[in-house]
């Protein structure tokens, strides 16, 4: 049976779009008539931007049959999470006290995607101010593989409309774990680059120093050629890289000529780290993928992973703060529309005391140097992404939340060591994704990515889709 035209990889679309193939009116249409049948279910978009999604269309359209290409997603249909600013619209960033304002200008990754041709097919639901809950008067997401489970906090709206088929990428967030846990949760290949690798102009912040922007897709392919896009040196971004950036899918062409063959990239594993008090068949499709990538050429050794609790305390000493800061302009008279979890975080980073903050600082600092240390003797570390299958709507704040350690102890020591990670889809646990991640050195997303198509090639898992 050939794939739905909604369950074709980006890669795919962008190149019937180019060579004439498939019409980007025709295919934006296909695409909005798709979350018109899915969206009362799915409750993936906080805002679908039709009109505006179909004027971009025809112009593509235009411009094509001109001979006028714009770039590598020229006539692609995408979604962007609710923190993205696009002018002319709020950017309500899953709260209802930052909806009141439209933003002036777009954010950096907008542009960009924009430049590249991408339509914006709307903006994409998300938890409250990207922490660990939904606000009260948002509805949220639903896991199109089982209703009844996870779908990762924040980009929560960016899995799911990803994985169903309502578009063809979208981007996501990570300060704790936020592209990594949707897609984990929606069998997706999930992308948080390293620290400034990709600008954060125009991005709604939940913590400045550990916000990552980065791209969520259906295969490494796809994930590839939106890093390309976004990623690179913006000077209204002081945090921005100014280090060159691959051509990241080009460089995974290259790989296919090779057949996939990874040379002896070298990946390390740690099994305490890894898979102590993990949940069995986690770990087995985790030790799964090690198995596949020596089939591929890798070299596959033990190593000692830095004590990740100590990342773990870092955040929790500069995430509070941080994050009251970013509401600072916000919350004053307006805490009752604060939802819970975010009023009490945001409460929480306002008795801190400096000195606690500067401590966290001084941890990371630490923490960061031994993680970078790891990478001496090998390329890319190899873990899960997730520990732990949750229910949905599960609030990893919640004191009655055992389960929150497994969650984050793959996600929060690598926001703070600001290391490249990419996640990937590497089996089913009850008809849920199972979701391995690669976390590299700093830069190091190109080995992770190429590791990632190379483990594809032979497994097939991101091609799987749930039956909507």
């Amino acid at each position: 049976m050939s794939t739905p035209l909604h369950y074709l990889s980006l890669s795919e679309v962008a190149v019937l779009v180019r060579e004439g193939e498939l019409s980007p009116v025709e295919l934006v249409d296909t695409m909005l008539a798709r979350i018109d049948s899915l969206e009362p279910e799915l409750h993936a978009f906080v805002r679908v931007l039709g009109d505006r999604a179909r004027d971009r269309a025809k112009r593509c359209e235009t411009e094509l049959a001109a001979g006028d290409v714009l770039g590598p997603l020229h006539g692609v249909p995408i979604a962007l999470k609710d923190l993205c600013d696009m002018r002319g619209l709020p950017t309500t960033a899953g709260t209802s006290v930052m909806s009141r304002v439209d933003a002036t200008r777009d954010a950096c990754v907008t542009e960009r995607l924009e430049a590249a041709g991408a339509i914006v097919l709307g903006k994409l639901a998300m938890t409250e101010g990207a922490f660990v809950a939904h606000h009260r008067d948002v509805v949220p997401p639903v896991n199109p593989w089982d209703a009844s489970a996870w779908t990762g906090i924040s980009s929560s709206g960016s899995g799911v409309a990803t994985a169903a088929g309502l578009c063809f990428g979208s981007l996501g967030s990570d300060t704790g774990g936020s592209i990594r846990y949707p897609s984990a949760c929606n069998g997706l290949v999930g992308v948080k680059p390293t620290y400034g690798r990709v600008s954060r102009r125009g991005i709604t912040t939940l913590c400045d120093t550990l916000d990552h922007i980065g791209p969520m897709a259906r295969s490494a392919a796809d994930a590839a050629l939106l890093l390309g896009v976004i990623a690179g040196y913006d000077p209204g971004d002081p945090s921005s890289l100014k280090a060159p950036v691959p051509d990241y899918a080009a460089e995974l062409g290259q790989l296919a000529e090779q057949d996939f063959e990874l040379g002896g990239l070298r990946i390390g594993i740690d099994a305490q780290f890894a898979f102590a008090d993990m949940d069995a068949e986690i770990s087995e499709a985790v030790r799964g993928v090690a198995d596949v990538l020596a089939e591929a050429g890798a070299v596959v050794d033990e190593v000692s992973f830095p004590d990740a609790a100590a990342g773990t305390a870092a955040w929790q000493r500069i995430g509070p703060a941080e994050i009251a800061l970013a509401h600072e302009a916000w919350f004053d008279g307006n805490e009752d529309e604060y939802g819970e979890q975010l009023r009490g975080m945001i409460e929480a980073g306002r008795s801190m005391p400096a000195t606690s903050y500067a401590e966290g600082c001084r941890m990371r600092t630490d923490f960061r140097a031994r993680v970078e240390a790891l990478f001496d003797p090998i390329d890319l570390l190899l873990c899960p992404a997730l520990g732990v299958p949750l229910g949905a709507n599960t609030d990893l704040s919640a004191a009655s939340e055992p389960r929150s350690g497994l969650a984050s102890r793959f996600t929060l020591p690598f926001d703070v060591s600001g290391s490249p990670a990419v996640t990937f889809p590497c089996g089913f646990r009850e008809g849920v994704p199972i979701g391995a991640q690669l976390v590299g050195p700093q830069l190091g997303e190109l080995a992770a990515l190429r590791a990632v198509a190379a483990y594809e090639r032979r497994t097939g898992w991101h091609t799987r889709h749930p039956g909507l």
